[in-house]
């Protein structure tokens, strides 16, 4: 089975790639963010003790700051994919994020190194950009949220073991061994790229990069109620996400003494998420999209609510949490593969804007809700407890308000 443009069925856009290797690449390109995330969280105790940081708390900006510069550079890679293509984009983001990976191990205090992150994010922001519209060049509908679920399923193989990897570093060299990894990795990802990867975006499809067709895509995305709101529930939910990685380390070896041992419980958590993408991709086609994350989005609200009224009362051991995160996880698995492709939908003829749009706002405000959540850590889970229930309550509301104003576009061309 090969791969070809849902779009144009009467002349399909042939790729050598089977679509098993299409999901692993694209997986791959969306899994740069994941590696860059949590092979360095077991060394963030480390690197703030190294670089002399004060406020344990500050330490969670390596993480943000990342998020921040790929929640810019999306605005940017989102365009001109549209009007250069996909590959180009890909390649310039991958040669940034080296250039931001090489500042990163060469830094000798917290701010060279949180600058050398922001970098890293711009650059990720071109393969995470292009990862989605790859996909929504090829499919449409229930067949993107099956293709999005099994990339989400094979993607967060790489947070289950990524900790691991980063704490095998540790045991061998410094944190600055963890750079050299994302070195490789980019490194090959890049050669992966070049040599099976074509072009998914035919030039007769491109949309040049002008003020009045950003303007016209900008629109697009604002103006559909569905879409902004399925958008805004995206960075409610994902923000929550960001606050407990933000988070995690402290969690896990502060507060309740897992030391070494807390990449195996934080991997144990992202495979639950693995499974439920898993199952999603497998059941979306027969129960849909809207029924999926309508249970998944209750099933956060509810458990969140029962652990917030357990901490009041009693004393939380590992066990109580790991129970608590894994029906945040499983549930996780349910959500954003549904989320992303019911936002898409409507926005295939301005695919690459849109997602640039879509991920920019989504990004900013799940950095902005998970900033908050993961400052706010006061040695206890309660923060987390309670930004999942928040969030989430609000997140469904704004699920319902879409499926209330959902009105699919037409594809279209930008005049």
């Amino acid at each position: 089975m090969t791969v070809y443009s849902a779009s144009d069925s009467s002349s399909p856009n042939k790729s050598p790639l089977s679509a098993m290797e299409f999901t692993f690449l694209t997986a791959t390109l969306m899994s740069i963010v994941a590696i860059s995330i949590d092979a360095l969280l077991p060394a963030l105790g480390v690197i703030s003790q190294d670089l002399a940081v004060e406020d344990a708390n500050r330490t969670q900006l390596i993480i943000s700051m990342l998020f921040l510069g790929m929640s810019l550079g999306q605005l940017i890679c989102g365009p001109l994919s549209d009007s250069t293509g996909r590959k180009p984009i890909l390649y310039a983001g991958i040669l940034i994020y080296l250039m931001g990976t090489v500042m990163c191990f060469m830094a000798t205090d917290l701010n060279d190194l949180l600058i050398g992150r922001f970098i890293q994010g711009l650059g990720v922001a071109g393969p995470y950009i292009s990862a989605i519209s790859l996909v929504r060049d090829q499919y449409k509908g229930n067949d993107m949220a099956k293709i999005m679920s099994l990339v989400m399923m094979i993607f967060i193989l790489v947070p289950a073991i990524a900790p691991s990897i980063g704490q095998a570093i540790l045991l061998f060299t410094n944190w600055h061994g963890i750079f050299v990894l994302y070195l490789i990795y980019a490194c090959l990802i890049l050669i992966w790229i070049y040599i099976r990867l074509d072009e998914t975006l035919p030039k007769a499809k491109r949309i040049p990069f002008t003020k009045d067709g950003f303007s016209f895509g900008f629109k697009e995305v604002v103006t559909n109620k569905s879409v902004i709101s399925l958008t805004l529930s995206m960075g409610l939910i994902f923000g929550c996400l960001i606050g407990y990685i933000n988070s995690s380390q402290q969690i896990f070896q502060e507060q309740f003494h897992t030391g070494k041992l807390f990449s195996v419980y934080f991997g144990v958590l992202a495979l639950l998420l693995g499974i439920a993408s898993l199952m999603n991709s497998k059941l979306v086609q027969r129960l849909g999209m809207h029924l999926i994350t309508t249970r998944a989005f209750s099933a956060l609200i509810a458990s969140s609510l029962v652990f917030l009224i357990i901490q009041l009362y009693v004393e939380v051991h590992l066990w109580m949490f790991m129970l608590y995160a894994g029906s945040l996880f499983f549930s996780f698995g349910l959500l954003f593969g549904n989320l992303n492709a019911m936002a898409m939908e409507p926005m295939g003829h301005v695919a690459g804007i849109a997602s640039a749009i879509i991920g920019a706002t989504s990004s900013i405000l799940s950095l902005t809700v998970g900033t908050i959540i993961g400052q706010l850590y006061n040695g206890t889970t309660l923060p987390i407890t309670i930004g999942f229930f928040i969030m989430s309550s609000l997140a469904l509301g704004l699920l319902f308000y879409a499926e209330k104003h959902k009105a699919p576009r037409p594809d279209t061309t930008i005049p």
